[in-house]
């Protein structure tokens, strides 16, 4: 009951932000805007983001072990990352998740629950690099200083964004290096003993994802692949927006990005619908840019993004002989 609960909810939050999204826009304009758009920086931006997936191979190759704490071999783990993405794309309740970590688990000798603590391990990392890059877009992105919503100045909101993101990079860092001097502020702090509790049991879970790479090389080396991954895929948006010749720099692009991973945690649709359009239009919005023209640009970078990893995953789906009911059943 909870999981459908869930799936309707996203899909009424999916149905909103694409209401939103297209609300008083003209479908002609748009259409315009997306069959006069380089095809070359089109193709160049698909590409780019198809080989983040790739770069995602080599990062969960130092964070899982096999069970007799080996490397797992790389066409495992792109079979399983394709499949993965394919059907967060296709099935609700972010089935991929689940499929993954099942698919790794029957394709290489790995334990499914190695398998999904190795996921979990992973969107630490993710989390980290996206306040990082929240943090250099807030900063570099040049948002112009008259840019308001109602009366507050987006400006200032954004350097206020920026300590704040720099605050929580600086507690990610304390508590990987100083675990016993960050639990004693947090009592000190915290009146609330349940509360201070919680925070320190999230504390813990920070630390304990991190320290199970074991070896600090593979943390850094995790972190570095992480920002690299994140940094291509940012430089696809910034090569999308040349494309529809939108002219927002390369920092707006890293903090598009960045809002948009959050956006997209919050339950929705199959593969982002909705969501997706929605928080790209409201973020190039502050760099004035038009509406028909950012909805145009993103639903064209969702579609065209969305058929590679789609089709891989179906291919690898079918090689590897497993089934989506699979992810269904176990969701």
């Amino acid at each position: 009951m909870r999981n459908k609960l869930t799936a309707v909810l996203g899909i009424g939050v999916s149905a909103f932000f694409l209401w939103w999204a297209l609300k008083g826009l003209s479908f002609a304009d748009m259409w315009h805007h997306a069959k006069t758009a380089n095809l070359s920086l089109i193709l160049l931006s698909v590409a780019m983001t198809t080989s983040t997936f790739l770069i995602r191979v080599f990062r969960w190759q130092l964070i899982l072990r096999t069970d007799r704490d080996g490397p797992v071999d790389r066409p495992p783990l792109w079979h399983a990352i394709a499949i993965g993405f394919m059907a967060n794309n296709v099935l609700p309740l972010r089935a991929g998740e689940i499929l993954r970590a099942v698919a790794i688990s029957r394709l290489a000798p790995v334990k499914f629950a190695s398998a999904f603590s190795s996921l979990v391990v992973e969107r630490l990392f993710d989390g980290i690099t996206i306040i990082a890059l929240l943090f250099l877009g807030l900063v570099t992105a040049g948002i112009p200083a008259s840019t308001k919503i109602g009366d507050v100045v987006v400006a200032d909101v954004a350097i206020k964004m920026a300590v704040l993101c720099g605050i929580l990079l600086a507690g990610c860092a304390a508590t990987i290096a100083f675990p016993t001097l960050v639990t004693r502020i947090i009592r000190t702090v915290i009146p609330a003993p349940a509360l201070a509790t919680k925070l320190i049991g999230f504390v813990e879970a920070i630390r304990g994802g991190i320290m199970a790479l074991a070896s600090p090389a593979r943390i850094v080396a995790v972190l570095l692949w992480s920002f690299g991954m994140w940094l291509l895929n940012a430089l696809s948006f910034y090569v999308g927006y040349r494309a529809f010749g939108i002219e927002v720099g390369y920092g707006g692009a890293i903090l598009q990005q960045s809002v948009l991973v959050l956006g997209i945690a919050a339950p929705s649709s199959p593969g982002y619908v909705g969501v997706f359009e929605g928080v790209i239009k409201a973020v190039l919005a502050l760099f004035a840019v038009p509406g028909d023209l950012a909805v145009a640009f993103a639903l064209t970078y969702h579609v065209t993004t969305f058929v590679p990893i789609t089709l891989l995953g179906l291919y690898s789906l079918v090689k590897t002989g497993l089934k989506l009911k699979t992810a269904t059943v176990a969701a």
